[in-house]
């Protein structure tokens, strides 16, 4: 291919891709919505939502054994999926609150995110805390207000909840007729149109469009739903029209406004509508910066960022998969890359793309796209694979834990193997393993207490290692950095609270908050960080 050809399909490669995260609080629908949209991208036939703890049906999104038996999501997920000439590149988040580190390093990786906020409840706690991350990066959202076939907050009541929660602008793209058991439908407020959805259809099939009425004063509006919803429909639109924000695509792209759907995912109502706007309107892949400079897309030496490891995805064959993002360029079968934090190259011949865990050969990868690198060790969360210029992509972080626990060794005999576990389930991220500098224990620490559990039943499905896990006399840990003979003064003096992360990084333990504090005004020269980027070690 020459180098004209080459950049041209560049471009439409890059201009077609979209790369997008699902996020929410726990409940919301939002592994539903990812199976909807999975549905209507043709990725699966029938949709499963996720049942209860015994049934035998699971989402496709959700592959772990624990996920299977407690009917939540504690990993992230890729899916990749045509649909309309795009190709879409969807990650399912952990929407689990205990679990927010590893929804952070998904949401460096794609380039917008999809919010759905339940319409019973409205904004929760971890969407707040979802939207600040987002809001650190500009990430441009939409959200899907769902469950509107259940009696909730009026839409004008949820716009103010998220205007006044999340401190964004909500623009509606969609409007509900009606709610609870007189859901009928949306409409579809660009285009002018209506999309009047039958109940009681399939709820996993994809659903059957049974009246199209264009623009509100056409009189079949009213025989289809009703005088009184017709007139309420016009109603509401009229107030928006004199008092919400119209849709702006430089305020969405900017972060500072959110288009808004209405429907329910689990009946297919309104989420055709939300995935082709979405298509329409999200971003496709755009330049990521480096430690020394900007890398646009349209370059054409291949680089890209790991930003996941995940262990044991195929249990029979103990493998580690390393989640890379593309960056710039083609990648392809064979593509000989250099791995920054070494200095050597790799040639990797055997990269997959994803359907959950179902995973076929990647003969190419372009901008957008996240492709899966099988590792034995040599990848971690933050190195970056790149052509001749070395490059180094930054924003990936480790956060410091907030729960601790110290792990028992049922059986001595499994010493290695537990090491192993350990090391390999670590290298995931969203739990990390500490070794005090005097001492044999293992210290596990997690931003949420449920990942003790994963971790546990982890070690017993996977490694066949039983393990317990105890409280310990910790109350925060603190990477350390700054002067070399400070730091050197305060390992001598605090022997006992110094520790080393799985990277071999120095860090210090706290009993509690006041020792914390006294040793933020005893050490200035010392700088405690509670998050630390993955670097080179």
């Amino acid at each position: 291919m020459s180098d004209i050809a080459f950049m041209t399909r560049l471009r439409r490669e890059v201009e077609r891709r979209r790369t997008f995260a699902i996020i929410s609080h726990p409940d919301a629908g939002k592994t539903t919505l990812t199976e909807k949209l999975l549905l209507f991208g043709g990725a699966i036939r029938m949709a499963g939502a996720v049942k209860a703890k015994k049934a035998s049906r699971h989402a496709t999104s959700d592959w772990m054994a624990i996920e299977k038996e407690r009917g939540i999501s504690v990993t992230s997920s890729v899916m990749q999926f045509d649909y309309d000439g795009f190709a879409v590149n969807l990650l399912d988040t952990p929407g689990h609150q205990d679990f927010s580190e590893d929804t952070y390093r998904v949401l460096t990786a794609v380039d917008s995110a999809l919010m759905v906020i339940d319409s019973v409840k409205g904004v929760e706690t971890q969407t707040r805390k979802l939207m600040d991350v987002c809001r650190m990066r500009d990430t441009p959202i939409m959200t899907f207000i769902n469950k509107l076939d259940r009696d909730g907050m009026s839409p004008f009541e949820l716009f103010d909840d998220i205007e006044g929660s999340l401190g964004i602008e909500c623009a509606a793209m969609t409007w509900p007729i009606g709610m609870g058991k007189g859901f009928q439908g949306v409409y579809d407020i660009p285009q002018k149109m209506l999309r009047f959805f039958q109940a009681g259809e399939d709820k996993g099939a994809r659903p059957r469009e049974s009246v199209l009425v264009r623009g509100l004063d056409d009189p079949e509006l009213d025989r289809q739903v009703g005088a009184r919803a017709a007139d309420a429909l016009r109603h509401d639109i009229e107030l928006l029209e004199g008092a919400g924000y119209p849709f702006d695509h430089e305020r969405y792209l900017a972060g500072k406004q959110t288009p808004v759907f209405f429907g329910s995912a689990v009946n297919n109502f309104g989420v055709r509508e939300l995935l082709d706007a979405f298509l329409r309107h999200a971003p496709a892949p755009r330049p990521r910066q480096t430690e020394t400079r900007e890398v646009s897309p349209l370059e054409e030496p291949f680089s890209g960022v790991v930003f996941k490891i995940q262990a044991n995805m195929d249990p029979a064959h103990r493998d580690r998969m390393a989640f890379l993002r593309v960056n710039s360029g083609c990648f392809t079968r064979g593509t000989r890359v250099s791995h920054q934090r070494t200095g050597k190259d790799m040639l990797v011949h055997n990269a997959t793309i994803f359907m959950a865990q179902d995973r076929q050969s990647a003969e190419e990868a372009w901008p957008g796209d996240i492709i899966g690198i099988p590792n034995h060790g040599t990848l971690r969360i933050g190195d970056t694979l790149c052509g001749r210029e070395p490059l180094r992509y930054l924003g990936i972080p480790h956060f410091a834990p907030e729960h601790f626990r110290r792990v028992i060794l049922k059986n001595p005999f499994k010493a290695k193997q537990m090491e192993k576990g350990l090391q390999q389930l670590t290298e995931e991220g969203a739990i990390q393993l500490f070794r005090p500098v005097t001492g044999r224990e293992h210290i596990l620490g997690a931003v949420g207490v449920l990942q003790f559990d994963v971790i546990i039943e982890r070690l017993r499905a996977e490694y066949d290692v039983l393990i317990a896990v105890e409280p310990v006399n910790i109350a925060a840990v603190r990477w350390l950095a700054g002067e070399t003979a400070a730091l050197d003064r305060l390992r001598r003096e605090h022997t006992s609270a110094m520790l080393t992360d799985s990277d071999g990084l120095p860090a210090m333990s706290f009993a509690n908050e006041w020792r914390l504090e006294k040793a933020l005004e005893e050490w200035p020269q010392v700088t405690f960080l509670t998050v630390r980027e993955c670097v080179a070690v």
